[in-house]
């Protein structure tokens, strides 16, 4: 794997479950961010920050005992910013069945020791999937610029 892309794992455990015994959403979001931040700064070697949080889609509940796998890359990166995408697979372990329970993008912003923006390397996607995920990271910015 290049320095564009983490994968993380955990399992889930009683204390992440909400009222219904399922992992709770608060709980997803908070490692979703971890996700993010761990990509970001392996990506660019510099702390990073959360600007936003787009899109976060809730497929599938993962339930308690599940082992979740946290697949993210940057898509995109501008001058300081990186588009990190993540997709989340659940597998359950006693049936050995794994399913795609939540997709997000995170923008994170590099920043130096002084808390300033910090510049970013830019993004050479070289795969084809990689430059699928770059031209549809670009549009869904000038989006977001659009409504600014």
């Amino acid at each position: 794997m290049d320095k564009s892309q983490t994968e993380m794992n955990i399992l889930v455990t009683p204390e992440m479950a909400n009222f219904s015994g399922k992992m709770h959403g608060g709980a997803m979001l908070k490692k979703l961010d971890e996700v993010a931040y761990t990509t970001a700064i392996q990506y660019c070697g510099n702390y990073a920050v959360t600007l936003s949080v787009d899109q976060v889609l809730f497929k599938n509940p993962v339930e308690i005992g599940e082992f979740v796998t946290f697949l993210a890359s940057v898509n995109y990166t501008g001058r300081t910013s990186m588009e990190i995408g993540i997709k989340v697979v659940a597998k359950n372990l006693k049936e050995q069945t794994v399913r795609h329970t939540h997709s997000c993008f995170f923008t994170m912003v590099a920043v130096d020791e002084q808390g300033n923006s910090a510049e970013v390397p830019p993004l050479q996607p070289s795969t084809e999937v990689a430059k699928r995920r770059f031209n549809d990271a670009l549009r869904r910015r000038q989006r977001r610029m659009e409504k600014a």
